[in-house]
């Protein structure tokens, strides 16, 4: 998970490290320069784009949404998700602001429940 004040780059080089994986090992698989990912490690250069955010969080076994947060980046999928409605989307997300996680995932259940209906 990807809390506090642990930027970026650090937090995927903390991962990278604890899984055992070589920074070219890792660039290879996720498709950049190894220099390009150690810049990116040592917050020279910004957070990749949104695929290989995803490839990042595959290969150090974190959740994609919470690492794309960390990016400073929503997925594309919700901002689609969004545009399709967008007023009752911005007010979901509003009503939900201060809700415990637990609560906010009961939510996300009661509304699946919903929508299998």
């Amino acid at each position: 998970m990807v809390r506090g004040i642990e930027r970026f780059g650090g937090f995927v080089r903390r991962k990278r490290v604890e899984k055992e994986i070589g920074l070219r090992e890792m660039a290879k698989m996720i498709g950049v320069s190894p220099t390009y990912l150690s810049k990116v490690e040592r917050d020279d250069f910004p957070p990749p784009v949104e695929d290989k955010v995803r490839k990042i969080a595959e290969v150090i076994g974190c959740d994609a949404d919470e690492l794309l947060a960390s990016a400073g980046r929503v997925s594309s999928d919700l901002s689609e998700i969004i545009k399709e409605h967008p007023r009752e989307f911005a007010a979901l997300l509003r009503t939900t602001k201060g809700l415990s996680a637990d609560a906010v995932t009961k939510l996300a259940r009661q509304a699946q429940r919903a929508k299998d209906k």
